[in-house]
């Protein structure tokens, strides 16, 4: 393809043809537009880039945004999506990125509204950055959601997280690295591993948290829980202590992460939450009554000190270190 923005043929082809079909009855990008549109009047805005070489780079990133506004309680009113392209990629490559975003749109019951893409000699591989825009509902009955976006978690309230840390990770690794793993493990292992992809999207149980009572949510993205445990004190100015085996960790995720000998805490856990609670116990039932794991793994205290205790060694959580799924996919 030709270095900066693409033809317009390309455009039509790879990139509005499939919003058209996919958005039909919504207002979307067109040619010659220069901005989304919202409906809402009050919004906030998050951006997601996709840093790792992975296949399904667009429908990460949609997700990854999505969440990001979901988790603050927020509604996301649409994702925009932009692809920087190698001189060397071909225009399939700008389609799976394109068809894979509106995937994770749908996934997340979102509009892709558009976006930008160019080909430039800056890149040695395709970068995806999605930016998502939300906004509060201004119904009575969602005054709770606003006060969670400002509100601080405070000492002795519990942390709760649900469904399993490092899922976002694990699916990418079995991924991108399914022919050296299923060398070693059955087929059908990796196949779940892989499938924990379609298990990201935080939308119900943030729905359920918000209705149980929270003070705080985090979604355990980059740095893995170990930096989502250490941001939330921050929030919350105080300390906290938690049990690393309470931490809920998949099988596949174990398998994996001891196969790249890296470490299943410090790995992208999208599609996990860490929520802070006054009845962590309540919260958890109300999850796992909706049919989401959920486990309270620890509390915030007074002081500055977050400490991880695991079986007789206690340890303190050191500040977010690099993901580590760039020691395994870089």
């Amino acid at each position: 393809m030709r270095f900066g923005k693409i033809t317009e043929n390309a455009l039509k082809r790879s990139v509005l043809k499939q919003l058209r079909t996919e958005f039909k009855n919504k207002m979307s990008a067109a040619v010659g537009t220069d901005c989304a549109f919202s409906e809402s009047k009050r919004t906030f805005s998050t951006i997601a880039p996709v840093t790792v070489d992975v296949q399904d780079a667009g429908y990460y990133g949609v997700v990854k945004a999505v969440n990001g506004l979901v988790s603050q309680g927020l509604t996301t009113d649409h994702v925009e999506v932009s692809v920087l392209l190698p001189s060397d990629a071909e225009e399939p490559v700008l389609k799976k990125i394109v068809k894979d975003a509106i995937d994770g749109a749908k996934a997340c019951g979102v509009v892709y509204a558009g976006g930008h893409t160019e080909v430039t000699a800056a890149v040695n591989r395709p970068i995806v950055t999605v930016s998502g825009v939300g906004y509060y509902n201004d119904s009575r009955e969602n005054e709770e959601k606003e006060v969670l976006f400002s509100s601080k978690p405070a000492a002795g309230q519990s942390l709760v997280i649900t469904k399993w840390v490092a899922m976002e990770g694990t699916a990418m690794l079995a991924s991108e690295k399914y022919q050296e793993l299923t060398e070693r493990y059955p087929a059908p292992f990796i196949d779940e591993a892989k499938g924990l992809k379609d298990s990201l999207f935080v939308g119900k149980e943030m729905e359920i948290a918000l209705e149980s009572g929270i003070t705080a949510a985090h979604d355990l993205s980059g740095g893995g829980v170990f930096a989502g445990l250490w941001e939330m004190a921050g929030r919350a100015g105080c300390g906290l202590k938690v049990d690393m085996r309470t931490i809920p960790l998949r099988q596949e995720t174990v398998e994996i992460c001891e196969f790249f000998t890296i470490n299943p805490y410090q790995l992208l856990s999208g599609g996990a939450l860490l929520l802070a609670t006054e009845n962590g116990e309540k919260l958890v039932s109300d999850l796992q009554e909706k049919g989401i794991p959920a486990v309270v793994i620890g509390q915030l205290i007074e002081g500055n000190d977050k400490i991880v205790v695991n079986s007789d060694e206690t340890r303190f959580l050191e500040s977010p270190q690099a993901d580590e799924i760039l020691s395994a996919l870089g």
